[in-house]
């Protein structure tokens, strides 16, 4: 499909392309069954954290409370995306329009710096409560917190807002097909035939100002409770202390690393085989919702026997 560098572009009759996995169109429909388990496990899983959090009076405490908005977002996230995902995977609906092409582009990256936001005041909250104990409870009250979750969706949406904005006033010509399975700014925007530099600056800063930053802060709240840590003098207090940072270590992990990846090849791997664009983009969006859930559930004991508790009470309540 093509078109002109006209107005057009704009219509409700335009669409775009998704990009399915190229070589294995004949094991798309089969690969969307353990894709689906997987929507199905973030799904689940993320409802019983925030359901856990909201009906356990004892995790009314900041960190909980930052989690249950992390699954929250996790949630919204995957749910932006999967469902278009696996219509297209099992019924051939490759194509988007172009107006909720823009819509889920802005919903992916505002979602994305509100999650980043919040696994910086995930990193903030351990430093205080590691670092200073006995001035945690008074910095981080649940009024506090509640201010910093709005914090971070305002954030979210007045740095990623300009990027279908900014999309609107580009004319695209030529190709319209897309290199992933959803929409993206950066994707969009090299589908463009008028002047790039406007969108490739913002975008560029946009991330380094949210994602950049929020990692940068993060590695510096780290070594400053590796350090404390260190200067621990019982064993025993050192392995409770790192022990509580290891949950949120591997959900900061499997959010930053996915995400640099793709970064790094869009910069820099154009000449890169489709498939592995398709596969980072896959793996960026689904990873992290799915894998949050069952760290926290793992490595949380409150959260493990909550849940636990739940499930055999559905099962003694069941039929018999």
């Amino acid at each position: 499909m093509s078109l002109s560098a006209t107005n057009r572009t704009h219509g409700d009759s335009f669409s775009f392309i998704l990009m399915g996995l190229p070589g294995l169109e004949g094991a798309q429909f089969w690969l969307a069954f353990p894709l689906c388990a997987m929507y199905l496990v973030a799904v689940v899983g993320n409802c019983m954290v925030v359901f856990v959090v909201k009906t356990e009076p004892a995790l009314h405490t900041p960190m909980y409370f930052f989690l249950c908005m992390l699954a929250a977002v996790d949630l919204v996230l995957s749910t932006c995306t999967m469902p278009k995902l696996l219509a297209f995977f099992w019924f051939d609906a490759n194509e988007i329009s172009y107006g909720s092409c823009l819509l889920q582009m802005f919903f992916i990256h505002t979602l994305s710096g509100i999650e980043s936001t919040i696994l910086l005041a995930m990193a903030v909250d351990r430093y205080v409560a590691i670092c200073h104990p006995l001035r945690h409870a008074a910095i981080h009250t649940n009024a506090v917190t509640a201010k910093v979750g709005l914090v971070a969706v305002v954030r979210g949406v007045i740095f990623f807002l300009p990027f279908p904005l900014l999309i609107i006033r580009l004319h695209l010509c030529g190709s319209t097909v897309l290199t992933h399975s959803y929409c993206v700014h950066q994707d969009v925007m090299h589908l463009a035939c008028n002047d790039k530099l406007p969108n490739v600056v913002y975008g560029l800063a946009a991330i380094l100002l949210v994602m950049g930053l929020d990692s940068l802060l993060i590695f510096f709240s780290y070594l400053m409770i590796i350090k404390t840590v260190l200067q621990l003098r019982s064993k025993e207090e050192c392995l409770r202390a790192s022990g509580t940072c290891v949950a949120h270590v591997c959900v900061v992990l499997s959010f930053y690393v996915p995400l640099i990846g793709l970064s790094v090849v869009h910069r820099f791997g154009r000449d890169l085989p489709v498939l592995v664009h398709v596969t980072m983009g896959n793996v960026y969006l689904l990873v992290p919702p799915v894998l949050n859930p069952i760290v926290y559930g793992a490595r949380t004991k409150e959260i493990r026997e909550r849940a636990l508790r739940i499930m055999r009470i559905g099962r003694e309540g069941g039929p018999h």
